[in-house]
């Protein structure tokens, strides 16, 4: 077996091991000192794979459709948060998680799942552009009396989300041959840094999870319970479109990308804790999404 099977086929085991190593080890947690330059490799690498061909296949409807249930996640993870009475921090987490772009690996899933890959390649391009403007609008609405620096998160999505998004993309439509030549590497790099960068920040709210089990378990019941709101979302948003389309809308919508959301709370400045959200939702939509991606496969056979 490639080294690449290896990362990409185990990475919920590799997800599992890392959170447990950073509840183990806290001074991992030195890890999240990198986190913009992590969070950078990440996009950079997996945005290698865009390929301008892609965006050409899209049904703009089918793309506003997905769009618009996107919008709806922070809301719904602001509600969740609300529900459970946790914390103002926490709910910052859950708002910004429900923010952020889908899944890096959504295309792969939706791949695996015989879904439309271009129009969930698409929506990952557009909401990560969108969301220098998105993810500040939310929070600043949804949690403006919490003391939230947005200009930070501003900063750290351009810097970390958006410019190396672009410049990946460009590189692909500049250099396609030279670039796919290692196509099957990139999404390997990309999952070396959500290991990372998941493994950092758990080791950040070490002493938290070891001290408030039933805290932890709220955040768990809040992950399930977004992921699954998600995927709800993402079918009622897509249930008039061709089924590829209605797949790749499910996945898009219901996979948020936790280990985004975790490394931007963590460079804008916030309190660790804020993070915990991102982590609990990882190893929740890593099982879910595999589970999702076989059984819309097996349907579609």
């Amino acid at each position: 077996m490639a080294l690449t099977d290896l990362i990409e086929e185990y990475l919920l085991l590799w997800i599992l091991l890392s959170v447990g190593l950073g509840i183990a080890v806290p001074r991992l947690a030195v890890v999240t000192r990198a986190s913009t330059l992590v969070l950078a490799v990440m996009i950079g690498s997996i945005s290698l794979t865009l390929s301008v061909e892609r965006f050409r296949q899209v049904d703009a409807r089918a793309l506003g459709a997905v769009l618009a249930g996107h919008v709806t996640m922070p809301f719904l993870a602001f509600g969740i948060a609300r529900g459970l009475g946790l914390s103002p921090e926490l709910t910052v987490g859950f708002v910004v998680l429900g923010a952020v772009t889908p899944e890096l690996v959504t295309p792969v899933m939706t791949e695996l799942a015989d879904g439309d890959t271009a129009l969930s390649t698409t929506a990952l391009v557009v909401v990560g552009v969108g969301s220098v403007g998105f993810i500040p609008a939310v929070v600043a609405v949804l949690v403006g009396g919490v003391d939230v620096p947005t200009a930070p998160i501003v900063e750290q999505l351009v810097v970390a989300v958006v410019a190396p998004m672009l410049v990946a993309v460009g590189v692909r439509a500049w250099q396609p041959e030279r670039v796919a030549r290692y196509d099957a590497y990139y999404p390997s790099v990309s999952a070396v840094m959500v290991i990372l960068i998941i493994g950092g920040v758990t080791a950040a709210n070490a002493a938290v999870v070891r001290s408030n089990a039933s805290l932890l378990a709220s955040v768990g019941v809040g992950a399930v319970v977004l992921n699954g709101l998600g995927y709800g979302v993402g079918f009622l948003v897509g249930r008039r479109a061709a089924r590829p389309a209605r797949v790749a809308s499910v996945l898009t919508v219901g996979m948020r990308d936790f280990a985004v959301a975790a490394a931007l709370v963590i460079a804008a400045g916030l309190p660790t804790v804020a993070s915990l959200p991102a982590v609990a939702f990882g190893v929740v939509e890593m099982a879910t999404s595999a589970g999702l991606a076989k059984w819309f496969a097996d349907d579609g056979d």
